[in-house]
């Protein structure tokens, strides 16, 4: 691992191979453009435009209705998937609680800049300012739960995500935790969006429907929060997480990366029962997903989701999700019910720097 650090144009962060060792997913749940994980399979939410916008959930079921009023929308939604994640596990208290983000808290450090601007840096409210640090969604759900124990949050650009899933996963390992909350939290806004789109990075006039290799360039923006409860016990899980691998701008071919991980873990493509890949619209990232789903994916069931949720750095939450609910229930978006997949590869890679590799398999 030294040298993979001194090597910054190649690092990787995983466990010895990849391997996770006995972690399951006990529960998830994600607050997304989509309504729920049924009404996806059935009749997914479509979108047109630059952007897909969360459908928040009633608020009420999770939060006290004195706090709502002082949230702002991305600790709202990341503490509704929390909740709804523990009470879903049946667990009581998590032994740690570990978040992912990007952006951070974007509409609470405009609401701040716009104010110290407005105020010339005079008679400020501390509030949009203690509310706009990364780790509040994670603070906040601790104080919710009344959860005194280990609480981190990774800010890692397309890595945070996974970054918090490997600390996670290391907790449980190094047995200093046996129940950990994880989740990966994005939003976005229209001031961020819009300085975004300053650098080409979203279509114009996009559409769900016809995203998925549309040939142009540029991307739909989205925003999400998911939440995952790990343990060591396969009882009452929905899927177990056999394996994690990061990268960062790696030289390696993709080709190469994947089948070095499968390798590590003794899969191999035939094993594979369903791919989800990171397609999001975009003409250079669809060929490079293209590529690999024509050579070393052909002839394998392989989907996209990019078009449910948006693209954003924790969108590879999103698609955990997905994975697990799709492994718990045996139901494929837009492929037959009779596939029900035993063992699931996830590829992501945001922007074409931050490759992620996901397997998972059913309990």
């Amino acid at each position: 691992m030294s040298e993979a650090i001194l090597n910054m144009n190649e690092f990787q962060s995983s466990f010895p191979e990849g391997a996770c060792n006995s972690i399951f997913i006990r529960s998830a749940y994600a607050v997304s453009p989509q309504l729920s994980f049924e009404l996806l399979i059935e009749n997914p939410e479509q979108y047109s435009g630059a952007q897909l916008i969360c459908k928040e959930p009633d608020y009420t079921k999770y939060i006290d209705q004195k706090l709502i009023r002082r949230m702002s929308r991305i600790i709202k939604m990341g503490a509704a998937a929390a909740m709804e994640c523990v009470q879903t596990s049946g667990v009581a208290m998590p032994d740690a609680i570990i978040s992912g983000t990007a952006y951070g808290c974007l509409a609470d450090t405009e609401q701040f800049l716009t104010r110290m601007v407005e105020f010339k840096e005079e008679l400020l409210s501390p509030t949009a300012f203690i509310q706009s640090t990364h780790n509040t969604v994670g603070a906040q759900i601790a104080l919710m739960l009344q959860c005194h124990n280990y609480n981190n949050t990774y800010v890692h650009r397309g890595s945070s995500f996974e970054t918090a899933l490997l600390d996670a996963i290391s907790l449980i390992q190094d047995d200093d935790a046996e129940k950990v909350l994880v989740g990966g939290v994005d939003e976005i806004t229209e001031k961020s969006h819009a300085i975004l789109k300053r650098f080409g990075l979203y279509k114009k006039d996009g559409n769900t429907e016809t995203l998925i290799n549309s040939g142009t360039k540029g991307t739909m923006a989205g925003e999400g929060a998911a939440f995952f409860l790990l343990t060591k016990s396969k009882e009452n899980s929905w899927a177990k997480l056999d394996a994690i691998q990061t990268f960062y701008k790696p030289e390696t071919e993709s080709v190469v990366l994947i089948k070095r991980f499968l390798e590590g873990n003794n899969v191999s493509i035939s094993d594979i029962d369903l791919v989800i890949l990171g397609n999001n619209g975009d003409e250079q990232a669809d060929e490079h997903y293209n590529k690999l789903a024509g050579a070393l994916f052909a002839g394998k069931n392989c989907i996209t989701y990019k078009q449910y949720c948006g693209e954003y750095p924790t969108s590879s939450s999103f698609a955990l999700w997905l994975a697990s609910k799709i492994l718990n229930s045996g139901k494929v978006p837009g492929k037959s019910t009779a596939l029900a997949p035993r063992r699931i590869l996830i590829y992501n890679n945001y922007k074409l720097q931050y490759p992620s590799l996901y397997l998972l398999s059913a309990c």
